[in-house]
């Protein structure tokens, strides 16, 4: 067996993590058909096949599997050696790669990331837009953006942005066509926007006034999987949507979309940004942590929301 250069197992856990070549192409800076060339390469050296290929699909072999489970923390090692060096420089550099739902990075990280681009500009930052929560160690992300409550608990985490709140909103037409509801409990008769997570799961509305809490299984024309596009079809008068205040308050200001049930909108603790707690950390990423640690201690990120109505 001739022996794998240690770029040829680096190519090889990058196919792993995300077991499809079009993705792991991207990632290595190579087109699919040359990544997938230098798999064979490295199956006909090794004298072994590492993945089962279909047209369809890419799914590691057992000794693929075996493979990978051992080079993982190798390389982890190996990783977390040369960010060492990192502590000798003047500032930190490299690469930080940040997964976020699109909401999460609109609303709070890429304002963050912007200000800390001029603070550190040595250090690359990669936002990579996921509603879906996903292994930030097995695909190679060294943080995260998602709301508190969703957040695993082996994760190290801090708020970045100030409290959140959901708003009911629908267009002057929509209002036009429909009753205005008074109670939450009214939009099963109305047509809203739904939206559907990664996981498959429907999103329940959710409501709350004076310590009563109400879930609302609400019905309509459009699912949508991203709470970001629920704005256009909104605009249209298509239903109702439960959205982001800050989504919508130029809307809202200008009178294309009114809010209903505010008294039933509650506040609630925002976005946070997390990271493994077994794992070093990045110089980078401690650059980024302690820049968001100030910027959620600032006045506009701490200030306590007085009100719900």
């Amino acid at each position: 067996m001739k022996p794998a250069s240690t770029a040829d197992l680096s190519l090889f856990l990058c196919i792993a993590r995300h077991l499809n070549f079009s993705r792991a192409a991207v990632e290595l800076g190579l087109t699919p058909s040359a990544l997938s060339h230098a798999l064979r390469a490295l199956e006909t050296r090794l004298d072994v096949r590492l993945f089962n290929r279909t047209t369809r699909s890419v799914a590691l072999t057992e000794a693929g599997e075996r493979l990978y489970q051992r080079l993982q923390p190798v390389f982890r090692d190996i990783a977390d050696a040369l960010e060492d060096l990192n502590n000798f420089r003047d500032k930190p550099s490299g690469n930080l790669r940040i997964t976020a739902g699109r909401a999460a990075a609109e609303l709070a990280l890429l304002p963050l990331a912007q200000r800390f681009l001029v603070a550190y500009p040595d250090v690359h930052l990669e936002i990579l837009s996921d509603d879906a929560l996903v292994d930030m160690v097995g695909t190679g992300f060294d943080a995260g953006v998602r709301l508190g409550d969703r957040l695993q608990a082996d994760m190290v985490s801090l708020p970045i942005g100030p409290y959140l709140r959901s708003v009911v909103v629908g267009s002057p037409e929509f209002f036009e066509r429909h009753f205005i509801p008074q109670h939450p409990q009214d939009l099963k008769k109305l047509p809203c926007i739904g939206h559907r997570f990664p996981s498959g799961a429907l999103y329940r509305w959710e409501f709350e006034r004076g310590g009563v809490q109400l879930e609302v299984d609400v019905q309509g024309p459009l699912i949508l999987g991203d709470v970001s596009l629920m704005l256009a079809p909104a605009l249209q008068g298509i239903g109702l949507a439960y959205v982001f205040e800050d989504m919508v308050k130029e809307h809202l200001e200008r009178g294309d979309l009114q809010q209903v049930l505010g008294d039933w909108c509650h506040y609630y603790p925002g976005l946070h940004l997390y990271y493994p707690s077994r794992r070093q950390v990045p110089a980078a990423l401690k650059a980024f942590i302690e820049f968001a640690r100030e910027y959620s201690a600032s006045p506009a990120t701490t200030a306590s929301p007085t009100g719900s109505g």
